[in-house]
């Protein structure tokens, strides 16, 4: 999994609350498991019209926001079915990090696993964001993991992160890479139980 330090990159304001991982990846979407191909699917009903024509007011489809690395949204973000599809077609997509005032618990564990940073700020800090995206020129944030902080336009703002999530993003960890952590204790734990089960037959 790619690591995530410090992240600089365009930043599209969704000013939605409780987008669920069914607007995030619909179900026809969901027929395969691979991580690849589904950033087609990303907020498709949003994106694209009835007859599969992208809808130009979407704030993707728009040149300024080309690019999109880093999405600022509302509250419950994430929320519905526990699909892991829906981190992945953000990925897929390019975007690393989602900010918004909340998450659902499982899409916001899933960002983790996935190399998403799923960056909780307060309403007010979310609505002053999405405000100066949509009026500056400047629509370029900085997301500094390291030192917990975000920047733009010459501000600089803190953030708090779960450290065991905030440890996963900086060393790449995926699900098989925390396991892989455990790998000399569960080797040890086997080499004894396999003695321990050859002790009985003596």
């Amino acid at each position: 999994m790619e690591k995530f330090t410090v992240l600089t990159a365009i930043a599209a304001p969704l000013p939605i609350v409780n987008i669920d991982t069914d607007m995030i990846i619909p179900k026809q979407f969901l027929k395969t498991i691979k991580r690849d191909g589904l950033k087609t699917g990303l907020f498709y009903d949003l994106r694209f019209d009835e007859n599969g024509a992208p809808k130009p007011d979407f704030i993707l489809h728009q040149p300024e926001y080309a690019g999109t690395k880093i999405l600022v949204t509302g509250a419950n973000f994430g929320c519905g079915s526990s699909r892991e599809h829906a981190p992945w077609a953000l990925t897929d997509y390019g975007i690393r990090c989602v900010i918004a005032p909340s998450f659902a618990d499982i899409f916001y564990n899933n960002c983790f696993a996935n190399g998403i940073l799923p960056l909780k700020i307060s309403d007010e800090a979310v609505r002053k964001l999405i405000l100066d995206l949509q009026s500056l020129d400047a629509k370029t944030v900085t997301v500094d993991l390291v030192n917990q902080e975000y920047r733009y336009h010459n501000q600089s703002f803190s953030f708090d992160i779960d450290p065991q999530g905030k440890k996963r993003l900086l060393e790449g960890l995926d699900n098989i890479g925390v396991s892989l952590q455990y790998e000399n204790a569960v080797t040890e734990y086997e080499r004894h139980s396999s003695l321990s089960i050859l002790r009985q037959f003596k």
